[in-house]
């Protein structure tokens, strides 16, 4: 990991959820009216939040799980349900802030909100992970550094998305650069499938990591791609 790298696009998206995007994230994680573009992201999201909820047992019972860069917890509060006792992390105090308002009275208890960076060995020891679109702004050697803080600190998965490098999104990713940083998130870094997948392989399967499932989820202007890690 390029820890300067790294700090960089932590701190720039900190400023982005906490500040810049804090009523459209309310919005689109909300039933709230949204215009069109913001519809298919809404739902990509819905759909790849299902995709990884099915990739984790049905019943989480006496299970540990973490929500690594939680949002507004929608994916948190669904393992709950299921029984699991959830950490949800992320780096934007006013959306945690948010997911514990929406929490519903009886999952208190089960679900524990922080601010911070998702990678923290601080944040303990879980049976899963999971980092829904919290990574898609690393570049490869960033995206393997958090895996590596987190692959040891997981019994059975970990589950996360990349942006995956696809023409459209190297486009919109050059295009990008054209902003001025003050009017633009920070920016999505497409990733190479097959590039991620032999990284993978090589650095954590000699630990006994193996690949398992994967799924890409295109609606609209939404594009991610999702992995399944399992542990020894």
């Amino acid at each position: 990991m390029d820890v300067t790298s790294y700090e960089q696009t932590r701190s720039e998206l900190e400023t982005y959820f906490d500040q810049t995007a804090v009523e459209a994230w309310k919005r689109l994680t909300s039933d709230a009216p949204v215009g069109r573009i913001r519809r298919t992201v809404r739902a990509g999201r819905d759909q790849m939040r299902e995709t990884l909820l099915n990739w984790l047992p049905e019943d989480l019972s006496g299970k540990r799980l973490l929500d690594a860069g939680c949002g507004t917890g929608a994916l948190a509060l669904e393992a709950a349900r299921r029984g699991a006792e959830v950490v949800a992390t992320d780096l934007s105090p006013t959306l945690v802030e948010l997911a514990g308002e929406r929490l519903p009275k009886e999952l208190h208890g089960q679900v524990e909100f922080r601010v911070g960076d998702m990678s923290s060995a601080d944040l303990g020891e879980f049976d899963h992970v999971v980092a829904m679109d919290s990574l898609i702004h690393y570049q490869l050697d960033d995206v393997l550094g958090v895996l590596r803080q987190m692959t040891p600190r997981a019994s059975s998965s970990v589950l996360f998305t990349f942006a995956p490098s696809t023409p459209l999104l190297a486009a919109m990713h050059a295009v990008g650069r054209f902003f001025p940083r003050g009017n633009r998130a920070p920016a999505i870094q497409p990733v190479a499938e097959q590039a991620l997948e032999r990284a993978v392989v090589t650095e954590f399967g000699a630990h006994g990591w193996s690949v398992g499932r994967g799924c890409r989820i295109k609606s609209g202007f939404y594009t991610s791609q999702a992995m399944e890690l399992l542990a020894p």
